[in-house]
């Protein structure tokens, strides 16, 4: 089951560097605790040596424990292990202070836990190269930030390469996001290409939205009438000129 996290994150996380002058070392701290939708918790609180783990503290029996077996580990297990008085304290700030407030700052933040916003996601091709054609996959408006945006190809993923160039996922001034992701093919090779969404307020479901080659076609044969038209309006106009 997985924690309750809004925005990805309960974890409260605290990083200490103590740099020495003499005989230089680390020590980080990581504490926090992770409530489930159950009502269920856990809660952690671990030391790390030099970035390795050093020591970690068994909450519910008060506890320290090494996790090396170097003679400075277990001198500093018991060492902590002498101190009753903080122990407890650290003991009631985990079972109770942490999970309080963490039941608080999601009660208070569940309108943006629960903030869903569905997708709008169009594709228009780009002609960079006569040789070259680049479907465009532009999907906007979706919150949580999270999200999936492949291509098909006849109805088959189109794998990670060269061809295929996803951009990072970019925030709204809605406080959305935005992501596109551009497959380059080649011009009338006949396949079918599709863009395929997947996003939390979709549910189960997704999007698809089919590639259709007619319009590029559409496109090109607009120009060419536009072309046309004007060629055969300065046609006109200087055959009138001439017989004036």
């Amino acid at each position: 089951m997985n924690p309750i996290r809004p925005h990805g994150l309960v974890n409260i996380e605290l990083i200490q560097l103590v740099p020495y002058n003499l005989d230089p070392f680390v020590i980080q701290c990581a504490t926090g605790c992770d409530l489930y939708p159950n009502g269920s918790y856990t809660k952690f609180y671990h030391l790390a040596y030099n970035a390795h783990n050093f020591l970690s503290f068994h909450v519910d029996s008060s506890h320290w424990e090494r996790e090396q077996e170097r003679e400075l580990a277990a001198h500093v297990e018991r060492q902590f292990n002498t101190f009753t008085g903080f122990s407890a304290t650290l003991q009631h700030l985990l079972n109770v202070t942490c999970v309080d407030h963490m039941k608080k700052f999601i009660e208070y933040g569940r309108a943006a836990l629960e903030r869903q916003e569905l997708p709008v996601a169009t594709v228009f091709a780009r002609t960079p190269k006569p040789d070259q054609l680049l479907l465009v996959c532009h999907v906007t408006g979706f919150y949580p930030r999270p999200i999936s945006v492949a291509w098909l190809q006849d109805g088959q993923e189109v794998p990670p390469g060269p061809a295929l160039n996803t951009s990072t996922i970019l925030p709204n001034s809605d406080l959305t996001y935005q992501i596109r992701s551009i497959l380059a093919v080649p011009p009338d090779d006949g396949h079918h290409y599709a863009c395929r969404v997947h996003h939390r307020s979709l549910g189960n479901g997704s999007l698809l939205i089919p590639w259709d080659s007619s319009n590029i076609a559409l496109g090109v044969s607009i120009t060419l009438v536009v072309l046309l038209a004007v060629a055969a309006a300065l046609a006109g106009a200087i055959w009138h000129y001439r017989r004036r």
